[in-house]
């Protein structure tokens, strides 16, 4: 900050630095030096051992600025009479020096730094120039050179003369300057080494070398310059950039404690003591993953064999469940909260943002570790969560054999034993005498017979042990009962494969209650059933025989007996319960068909219940059920899987097709897109009655996936087939047509059909306050305002979203007239943040960018602690990103759109929103003279507008036509 100081005769300019530190210049020509800093003396250090201590240390400091510069180059210029691109080049070297003139003024005047740290850069580049002016080429690739760095020095603006400087600015300005006189010292060195020109032409590769990576760390170090200047200036307004500066914090990528990792060991609690033989196996998983060989990920086509012996060579163990989508997202947020990157119930909530968290902590660690991924048998599923760099090691299991290819790079396929090898294995497993001839020769048959497959060896062993069953015995009762050993299935996975057998005399001691309770256990997901999944009130569902469901102690009473037999597992802090997959197949196996039926229309009606009512009113986002959602949520994914793979039929097919929609309706509002899509298809084929409520929510429903997928046609056509079944029930007039209407118009919207969009809002709106429902008014005058700024009337729309009575209500208690940011945070919903952004959107138009930046930073604080990292914050990061940039604050524009592209890639539907940020990081970077960068970006994003839309290979490369790629 500079003020003009009066006192007396003397009149002074004072420009404040490092804290209350400042450098006062006076008529009098007095001069009050800072002390100066440490890390400067550590800088000119530096450049002298770079020079290796020669006497050019002291002859550097005779040119003291670019003017002095420019009058010696005078003589070098008459040396080349006749080579005129030698001349050129010198005659332009005040402009190629300009960024250099800058940086070197910003230096001088924020530290009150002395004329020797100046000089150190102008006497170095004279030095240089007069070096290599002994051969033409060499000076012209000199002064090449010179140009190139200057444009990757910060980008300074005259009045960030005027910034406070804090202690990280000062640090990552000396930085710069370091870097930049130590390669004019690296310089100077060479053209000292090697005097003569054929000499300097056989070194040249190397030095060009060596600039080429100062470059590199130059633009690197210069984007945290622009950076720390961009928080200094916002730090200097806190007024206005209070909320921003928290959000970038935030934003920022994971970062590393630099003290001593401690261990961390994520595995599953039922890896077994007995694990025997695999040397081949655990060898090939040593040699190819050992941290001190600093390999990356290999594949194994196993199970479990993730390095028991060499797990004290890791720091870090993690192992992920990544059989589907849902237990992937499960395992990513465990993993986040034992490495302590998720801190809220909130931050567990949001999966993809703990798996994103991860990903970065295990790129930037300096530690070691491995990351386990079991039963990854959808490796597109698997693609979203694979680590991308970092120093640790990938292990998959998998029954894929593509997976050696892709993600990985080399596989290992595991073999069944051989005779020998089976038998001594299952001798080890039940712990009989393995020196016994006898014992050897009968597990030698048994293993014969089993086929050497490690699974079924495993769990016969355990049967054997665990009834102290003779060996002899054996064969014979196997031979009775095999039609119940699935043993010949591909895949080694105690997850997926079943020995009932094993489990054939604990479940038919189970009587009563708990035997209701047991035969339920394997129509819900294994790993964590909670409390309040099972308690409900069976009255009302019909469901009289399990009257033990109504209350907690009976239910406990149930699960006690299934504890005391081992069929299932309790957690003694949430009271989820859990039961091993095997023993869930075993009892499957043993229910009939028609028990099969009855169990599972039992836990459908149980499952229906637990997720909000969607579709017979006209609701918002229920966020109150969220939490509640999410835990039965791998209940009804479970279901789905059964039901397909083992063939069960549903008894009442509309009841199962209203449980998949209120669960889709869920995951479309927490916007997991992917498996809600897949969830509505089967609804919609699972209803048999079509012209019901539940079947016209399920059309609508997809279309609104739709339209966020950025398909308006398409959402249409399903808009419309809704309102046709809506009108059918509730005649022409009733709040769920309004809301189709309201549905319809903005598709119209989307699709720029503005005057259909603007007459069926209308009607909508009409309808809807003929109704009541200040919600739903809200919402209509809410989406009629959006269509109403795409016809760039921003003043209409700012008055049809003062129509919204909830919005008056919120003005009433502030005591305000006008619609601000407080406003909204009165009443801020997920609806209301889009409102929020949608006049930010309208402050924009109007150019009251100062008020836009407020309400797209609040908005944006609010999806990201509701939706995590989902499409809307993506949507509200790429404003905050615009408006920074309509702030002069470039640079950290480019930080959000950089964490945008982060969170994008992450996300299957994120393309659209990706491509937008590579080409708004094209525009920002060619603005800050960054040409290489603005062109990286350009080509990626023309790139991926070709995978959304392949036939626009001809449209036009700007901002306005790849705004078309998002909803």
């Amino acid at each position: 900050m500079a003020e003009t100081v009066n006192g007396g005769d003397q009149h002074c300019e004072v420009i404040y630095s490092c804290e209350a530190e400042f450098c006062c210049m006076t008529k009098l020509g007095t001069k009050l030096k800072r002390t100066s800093s440490p890390l400067w003396h550590r800088a000119l250090e530096r450049y002298r051992e770079e020079l290796h201590q020669n006497d050019d240390y002291q002859s550097v400091t005779e040119i003291a600025s670019l003017e002095d510069l420019l009058l010696h180059n005078k003589a070098i210029e008459d040396a080349f009479p006749r080579d005129r691109t030698a001349i050129s080049a010198l005659q332009r070297l005040g402009t190629t020096l300009k960024f250099v003139d800058d940086f070197s003024a910003v230096i001088a005047v924020c530290f009150g730094a002395d004329a020797k740290l100046t000089a150190f850069v102008w006497g170095s580049i004279r030095l240089m120039l007069t070096l290599a002016s002994s051969a033409g080429d060499t000076l012209k690739s000199v002064l090449d050179m010179l140009e190139e760095l200057s444009l990757t020095l910060p980008w300074f603006r005259a009045y960030e003369l005027t910034l406070k400087m804090d202690r990280n600015l000062e640090a990552a300005l000396v930085d710069v300057y370091t870097e930049v006189i130590c390669f004019y010292a690296r310089c100077i060195y060479f053209f000292r080494k090697h005097p003569h020109v054929l000499l300097c032409r056989d070194a040249w590769e190397d030095f060009r070398d060596d600039f080429a990576r100062t470059l590199r760390r130059i633009r690197r170090l210069s984007a945290t310059v622009e950076n720390e200047a961009d928080f200094a200036r916002m730090r200097q307004e806190p007024e206005k950039y209070d909320k921003i500066l928290d959000l970038i914090e935030n934003l920022k990528d994971t970062k590393v404690n630099e003290t001593e990792m401690k261990p961390k060991f994520h595995v599953p609690s039922t890896l077994s003591p007995r694990f025997w033989g695999r040397e081949d196996v655990l060898q090939f998983i040593h040699n190819g993953l050992a941290p001190s060989q600093n390999c990356h990920a290999h594949q194994l086509k196993t199970l479990a064999l993730y390095g028991i012996r060499y797990r004290d060579a890791y720091k870090v163990v993690l192992w992920v469940a990544a059989d589907t989508a849902i237990s992937l997202g499960q395992s990513f947020r465990e993993i986040a909260k034992l490495l302590e990157l998720a801190h809220t119930e909130q931050d567990l909530q949001d999966t993809n943002g703990c798996m994103l968290k991860v990903k970065n902590w295990l790129t930037s660690t300096s530690g070691s570790w491995i990351v386990v991924f079991d039963n990854a048998d959808d490796l597109e599923t698997l693609r979203h969560a694979w680590p991308t760099s970092g120093g640790g090691a990938v292990l998959l299991a998998s029954r894929n054999a593509n997976a050696s290819y892709s993600p990985a790079s080399k596989g290992y396929s595991v073999k069944s034993f051989d005779d020998s090898d089976g038998s001594e294995s299952l001798l080890s497993l039940t712990g009989i005498d393995a020196t016994s001839s006898v014992n050897r020769g009968r597990a030698k048959g048994i293993s014969k017979t089993l086929g050497g497959l490690p699974l079924a060896l495993t769990q016969i062993g355990g049967f054997i042990a665990q009834r102290k069953l003779p060996l002899q015995d054996f064969l014979p009762l196997y031979e009775r009962n095999a039609f119940k050993i699935d043993a010949r299935k591909t895949g080694m996975s105690d997850y997926e494969h079943t020995l009932s057998t094993a489990w054939d005399m604990s479940i038919n001691q189970v009587s009563g209650d708990a035997q209701k309770l047991l035969d339920m256990i394997p129509y819900l997901q294994p790993d964590e059933v909670h409390e309040t999944t099972l308690l409900t009130n069976t009255l009302d569902l019909g469901l009289t025989d399990y009257s033990f469901l109504d209350d907690q102690m009976d239910l406990g009473d149930a699960e006690e007996i299934l504890l005391i037999t081992g069929l299932i597992s309790k957690n003694a802090e949430n009271a989820a319960v859990s039961v091993h997959r095997l023993i869930q197949k075993a009892i499957l196996r043993a229910q009939s068909p028609e028990t099969r039926k009855h169990i599972l229309h039992v836990v459908i009606q149980l499952l229906l219940h637990k997720f909000p009512n969607t579709f017979s009113e006209d609701k918002s986002h229920q966020v109150a059920s969220w939490v509640e959602c999410e835990k039965n949520l791998p209940h009804v994914n479970h279901i789905v899987t059964l039901k397909e793979t083992e063939y069960i039929e549903v008894i009442d097919p509309q009841a199962y097709g209203e449980l998949l929609l209120r669960c889709s309706w869920h995951l479309y509002e927490r916007e997991v897109y992917d498996i809600a899509t897949v969830m509505i298809a089967a609804a919609l084929t699972s209803f048999t009655q079509k012209s019901t409520l539940a079947y016209a929510s399920a059309i609508e429903l997809s279309g609104l996936i739709d339209m966020d997928m950025n398909y308006p046609e398409k959402a249409l056509k399903s808009y419309q087939e809704a309102l046709s079944i809506r009108k059918q029930v509730e005649g022409e007039s009733g709040p769920l047509v309004a809301a189709s209407l309201n549905t319809i118009a903005m598709a119209y919207t989307e699709m720029s059909e503005l005057e259909k969009a603007q007459s069926t809002h209308e009607e909508a709106l009409e309808m809807r306050i003929r109704i009541g429902n200040k919600s739903e008014i809200g919402n209509s005058c809410s989406n009629f305002s959006s269509t109403l700024l795409k016809k760039r009337k921003p003043d209409d729309a700012e008055a049809m979203m003062c129509r919204n009575p909830l919005l008056q209500e919120a003005d009433l208690a502030h005591g305000s007239d006008a619609l601000t940011d407080e406003v909204f945070i009165a009443r801020c919903t997920p609806r209301f943040s889009g409102t929020m952004l949608l006049l930010s959107h309208i402050r924009v138009q109007q150019r009251r960018y100062d008020e836009a930046l407020q309400l797209a930073s609040r908005s944006l604080q609010f999806r990201r602690e509701v939706f995590g990292n989902r499409l809307k914050t993506c949507d509200a990061l790429y404003d905050v990103a615009s408006l920074m940039d309509i702030h002069g604050n470039t640079a950290s524009a480019i930080e959000l759109l950089s964490q945008l592209a982060n969170v994008a890639a992450s996300i299957p539907e994120g393309k659209g929103q990706l491509a937008r940020a590579y080409l708004k990081l094209s525009l920002l970077h060619k603005k800050m003279e960054r040409a290489e960068l603005s062109a990286k970006f350009r080509e990626l994003a023309v790139k991926l507008r070709l995978e959304i839309k392949q036939g626009w290979i001809d449209a036009p490369v700007e901002e306005e036509e790849f705004m078309k790629l998002v909803p």
